[in-house]
């Protein structure tokens, strides 16, 4: 089993036949991850997520010899990547793309889509401007800096000046090893539009599974971008993630994210907001069962004038699983007449789930408008018993309480095929 060393880097790199400049920018993040100590309790962003069990050798990092690029595949996975209305398509198994598929429309309007090593053979110069150097950097975080020391795999699009994308993009990285260090890079230059969905989930274990992820979401003056990252890993992955959305003068980013899966997830998803009338808007969905135990930790900052972000997350939660929101906004002096808000509501199905709902503003300018809403709670038994008297039974009115739920923002999802998908993930962890 490989170990998590210099020389596993440069075996990595090789595999990839890749140039100098990325072994060299992976050599100088792995430097940066041996100066920095494994985060703890100590931690105030890791205060509520105790990862002293995690030992990350036992794993150890994937090259592409480890690729299960022949295994079998779900049924659903094929049949979601031919929608008609996908222009571009891309399946990954443990980093290696398997399936790729992108329109000649698409292709004519200079969209460019494809895996991430694909993009640093074929594309080095937009790669060695964007990669890591502007929306998360190596040095945010351990996790952050192994990242950047051992990715493999994950999805490059550029979407040139003013080009609207012909139709919408969709990836779906799976796992079979179950040790993923994927990268998503998205670049929309000025007044470019998209719709993005990226998708991750493995196959079942027995075995400890490692998730250490990247996205990076750069939207340029005047371009929109929609963002979908919905993730179903199994329940023997530990997940790591940092991602980060940069929103320019008068330019839309609308990102979505639902988490189903993982035994332990810490993502901390922030939202730059760097020019006047730049506008973002964060979607969380999230259900916890068994044991898990997921832990988010958003910001929004606001660093223009006459920004305006929004944020809306919503969990449910059963049996022995906990969830941490730790979410903030934040104003820099002179960033006036900005208007953030954000909200965590959740659902707690069993006494035994445990929430922490914690809301924070930040705020150095005077003329702002800037909220914050908590809410936890249990289904109401008025609600059910009033579906059951319309004949609806029991389990099917609980179903429908909880769909409800999640709809306002399940909608915001852009594929009818997934949302239905995560709908009936829902009801699966009902019970």
């Amino acid at each position: 089993m490989n170990s998590f060393t210099q020389e596993a880097i440069k075996k990595l790199s090789a595999s990839l036949n890749e140039p100098e400049w990325m072994l060299q920018r992976r050599l100088e993040a792995w430097e940066l991850y041996e100066s920095m100590p494994m985060p703890t309790t100590k931690d105030e962003a890791w205060r509520r997520t105790n990862i002293r069990r995690l030992k990350l050798d036992a794993i150890g990092p994937s090259v592409n010899g480890d690729a299960a690029v022949d295994a079998e595949l779900p049924a659903f996975l094929g049949a979601q990547l031919t929608e008609d209305v996908v222009g571009g398509s891309m399946l990954q198994v443990d980093g290696v793309t398997r399936q790729y598929e992108l329109s000649d429309e698409l292709r004519e309007q200079g969209v460019i889509f494809c895996d991430m090593h694909t993009a640093v053979a074929e594309h080095p110069e937009l790669i060695q401007k964007h990669f890591m150097t502007e929306g998360v950097l190596p040095d945010e975080g351990k996790f952050a800096a192994l990242h950047a020391a051992f990715w493999r795999g994950g999805t490059f699009l550029y979407v040139p000046t003013n080009v609207k994308a012909a139709a919408p993009l969709h990836t779906v990285l799976w796992s079979v090893k179950g040790k993923t260090f994927t990268h998503t890079l998205v670049v929309l230059e000025k007044g470019a539009e998209a719709i993005f969905m990226d998708e991750y989930a493995s196959a079942e274990s027995d075995e400890r599974g490692l998730h250490i992820g990247v996205v990076e979401l750069l939207v340029r003056d005047n371009a929109s971008l929609i963002y979908a990252g919905l993730q179903d890993f199994g329940p023997n992955i530990w997940q790591f993630n940092h991602e980060r959305g940069r929103v320019g003068r008068d330019a839309k980013l609308d990102w979505v994210t639902s988490m189903m899966g993982t035994r332990l997830t810490k993502a901390f998803q922030t939202l730059d907001l760097d020019g006047p009338g730049g506008w973002g808007r964060m979607s969380g969905i999230f259900f916890t069962n068994g044991r898990q135990h997921l832990d988010l930790d958003t910001q929004q900052n606001h660093n223009a004038p006459s920004t305006t972000s929004d944020l809306l997350y919503k969990g449910a939660l059963r049996e022995q699983s906990r969830t941490v929101w730790q979410g903030m906004i934040k104003a820099l002096p002179g960033s006036q007449k900005i208007d953030g808000f954000q909200a965590n509501r959740n659902l707690i199905l069993d006494r035994t789930a445990r929430v922490d709902s914690i809301p924070g503003l930040e705020i150095e300018a005077d003329d702002v408008i800037c909220t914050h809403a908590s809410a936890i709670g249990q289904l109401d038994p008025e609600e059910i018993f009033y579906l059951m008297s319309r004949g609806i039974p029991r389990k099917t009115a609980i179903e429908m309480s909880v769909q409800g739920f999640f709809d306002p923002l399940m909608r915001r999802i852009p594929f009818e095929g997934v949302r239905n998908r995560i709908f009936d993930r829902i009801v699966e962890k009902i019970y």
